[in-house]
């Protein structure tokens, strides 16, 4: 099983923008140190409820400032990015990493208009550019390395454009990979053929869509070697507090996770009170209804024993990865290192294969 850090840096007050960004890139280059397989980027943009705000341009810091460890977007909302702009930006940072990149895409948020208010997207249209710009960069990529074109003409998107330069450094172009939230978005990667981000979830429907995302690959002719393969290519979300004792990691890990649910919830409401605009459906109450709410579904805490056998729980499912925020909403940064560096030296080791006898 594979474990990456989801650098998710909460901040209320705009002044200390700048200092948990520059916090966000230590932890990454600490991640890298300790032998963590990817770091993982969020996209918000307006409220706060991600400091560094844009995955794509934070990457390109990343990619210089780590050696070894992958970067991924969880996601880049991708009905706020021209795609034409987005595929140059990642054949330059799939360069600058060596390859490194994993290219999670997702429509956009589902709690909130304002975010697409503020680039002129009305949120009807997320799903639908969503698929469409996904299309095209992979088009423009694929077609780049043969020093061809693409003419794309579209719902959204109308362009005829020559090989992008630089080509991809990775062929035919970085790995894609697709943000799922209900499980009728899992099934449609199963019958692509496509491994896939899975939000936070109780244990129980891990399991429930792990076992249905193999089935829908089986009966749309996938063979076990590629289903095999798009599982451990497949990641699930969690937080992650680990602590010597269950009773130290409840006493700071329940409230800090309380403490950010708090705080996003009051940023989020902060900005509908000044932008006046909602998303159909989308309630406080239905917003506190979201596994993610739910501090058994969303945080795994305790003693490094106990975390062991959450995870465990989780590698049953079949996932191959966890992503993981390890600073948990404005979690000091010492707690947080200590948090990671615990993780990785006393939990970690207990999922990775064994050394070769031979």
């Amino acid at each position: 099983m594979r474990f990456g850090n989801f650098l998710f840096p909460t901040v209320d007050d705009p002044d200390q923008d700048g200092r948990f960004i520059d916090e966000a890139i230590a932890e990454a280059r600490r991640s890298d140190e300790l032998g963590m397989d990817a770091v993982w980027l969020a996209e918000h943009h307006f409220d706060g409820m991600c400091a560094y705000v844009d995955p794509v341009t934070f990457s390109a810091a990343l990619a210089m400032a780590t050696d070894r460890i992958k970067i991924g977007y969880s996601v880049a909302q991708m009905a706020l990015h021209h795609p034409v702009r987005m595929a140059e930006q990642v054949a330059l940072i799939d360069h600058l990493s060596q390859g490194r990149l994993i290219v999670g895409l997702g429509r956009g948020p589902s709690t909130n208009t304002y975010e697409y208010d503020g680039f002129d997207i009305p949120f009807a249209e997320a799903e639908a550019r969503l698929v469409e710009a996904e299309e095209l960069m992979v088009r423009a990529w694929t077609a780049s390395n043969t020093g061809d074109g693409v003419t794309h003409a579209g719902e959204f998107w109308n362009v005829e454009i020559p090989a992008l330069r630089p080509r991809p450094f990775t062929k035919p172009h970085p790995q894609v990979i697709r943000a799922c939230s209900s499980e009728r978005s899992v099934l449609a990667q199963a019958r692509a053929g496509r491994p896939f981000l899975m939000n936070i979830q109780p244990i129980e429907v891990t399991a429930e869509r792990m076992d249905a995302y193999r089935v829908e690959m089986r009966a749309n002719g996938h063979d076990e070697e590629r289903i095999a393969a798009n599982t451990a290519e497949s990641w699930v979300w969690r937080n992650i507090f680990v602590a010597e004792t269950d009773d130290e990691a409840a006493n700071v890990g329940i409230p800090a996770y309380q403490r950010q649910s708090e705080l996003r919830d009051a940023m989020r409401n902060r900005m509908f009170e000044e932008q006046g605009n909602a998303i159909e459906g989308v309630t406080k109450e239905t917003v506190a209804a979201l596994p993610r709410r739910n501090v058994e579904a969303a945080l795994i805490h305790g003693s490094p024993e106990t975390v062991a056998e959450r995870i465990a729980a989780i590698e049953a499912t079949g996932a191959g990865g966890v992503l993981a925020s390890f600073r948990i909403g404005p979690m000091a940064v010492d707690t947080a290192r200590r948090n990671l560096e615990l993780f990785m030296s006393r939990v970690a080791p207990a999922f990775q294969p064994a050394p070769d006898q031979s």
